[in-house]
């Protein structure tokens, strides 16, 4: 399927830029090969935080996918607006948080939600406001399998808190939550070994919450990197998310997935600053800036394109002596990472047979839908 210029547009005048481009197709090829590469797709709970869209999550429905992980409440409630049946919330909800995932819950009972939880206060917290909305929520304790920003670590701890939570009214503890997006070894070997130790004490925890009586827990593993070695526990549930529009690092780092990167950042030449520079109005706000300015986005028409310099709304990169760009000139970029690129653009417009028909909303990048 990968063709030297399948991400050509034919009807460029009408696209303003810089614009975000989706190859409907692609999508589709990425979500059908996800799904062949684990044995059951029940099993399978991708992430909404690369896509953050109503048409994606639509096309995972229609393909068989039944659940579903997501960072913030807008994207909860965007995929119980699709009519998603699970929604795993893997954020601990504190504060204003807690009460809109309570109003989730009353608003769309037909989509069964559940969160995150890594302390026993905001288990009490948690579990009064349900108990006074009539409500009982499933909670998964967050572990620190080595990220070091959220979860308790895999320890005897763990099943302290599992207790103490199964105590309590308003909330169930239904499995354990681990995400290792930390280990991204190129080397697939060395990323499998990695992967089995750290997952290996998860799994102690669930046999021993099951040998206290405890129904097996539920157990949410992993994302992109260690997606293909998740899939080949049976009874582990995978969350890899970027698949569905892949970027450079992943495609870079993890060439055992062959997924098709199916999102570029269109731009144009809008000045010639000096012999060996030109300008393109692809600034921080339109390509995620958080890693080293070369590293940033890749031509895939203008590989030999280094960047020098990025402000707001411009990108100046070093063409080389005697280069023949233009201002007008239109150049496809590849991000380094999709997942926040997407996130600066209100809507994506899709590509199908070259031409521009018609436009997926980034709708859930708002904090805020209507709870």
């Amino acid at each position: 399927m990968e063709q030297t210029t399948w991400y050509l547009i034919n009807d460029l005048d009408q696209l303003d830029t810089p614009a975000l481009v989706i190859y409907p197709d692609r999508v589709k090829h990425n979500i059908d090969l996800l799904i062949r590469s684990i044995d059951d797709i029940s099993r399978l709970r991708p992430h909404v935080k690369t896509h953050k869209s109503r048409e994606a999550t639509q096309l995972m429905l229609a393909a068989g996918i039944r659940k579903f992980k997501c960072a913030t409440i807008a994207e909860a409630e965007m995929l119980a607006e699709c009519s998603a049946p699970d929604v795993l919330l893997a954020y601990q909800p504190n504060g204003a948080k807690a009460h809109r995932l309570l109003a989730l819950m009353k608003a769309f009972p037909e989509t069964k939600f559940s969160c995150l939880v890594d302390n026993i206060d905001t288990g009490r917290i948690l579990s009064e406001q349900a108990v006074e909305a009539d409500l009982v929520v499933p909670v998964f304790i967050d572990l620190n399998v080595g990220m070091n920003r959220t979860g308790i670590l895999p320890n005897d701890a763990v099943i302290t808190l599992y207790t103490e939570l199964n105590e309590l009214e308003g909330i169930q503890p239904v499995g354990l939550h681990g995400y290792d997006g930390h280990l991204r070894n190129p080397d697939v070997a060395m990323r499998k070994e990695d992967c089995d130790a750290a997952f290996l004490p998860v799994q102690q925890l669930s046999d021993k919450l099951v040998a206290l009586g405890f129904p097996k827990p539920v157990i949410v593993a992993g994302g992109s990197p260690t997606f293909p070695i998740h899939a080949q526990r049976t009874d582990v549930e995978c969350s890899p998310g970027t698949f569905v529009y892949w970027d450079r690092t992943y495609r870079d780092i993890l060439p055992e997935q062959p997924f098709l990167p199916a999102t570029l950042v269109v731009a144009r030449v809008i000045s010639l600053p000096s012999p060996t520079k030109i300008c393109l109005d692809l600034g921080h706000k339109s390509i995620a800036a958080e890693s080293e300015l070369t590293q940033r986005v890749t031509f895939l028409n203008a590989p030999e394109l280094v960047a020098v310099g990025q402000s707001e709304e411009h990108l100046v990169v070093d063409a080389g002596e005697g280069h023949s760009y233009h201002v007008g000139d239109v150049l496809y970029g590849l991000p380094n990472h999709v997942c926040p690129t997407c996130a600066l653009y209100e809507r994506a417009f899709t590509i199908e047979d070259g031409s521009v028909s018609g436009e997926w909303r980034t709708v859930s990048r708002d904090r805020i839908l209507t709870y």
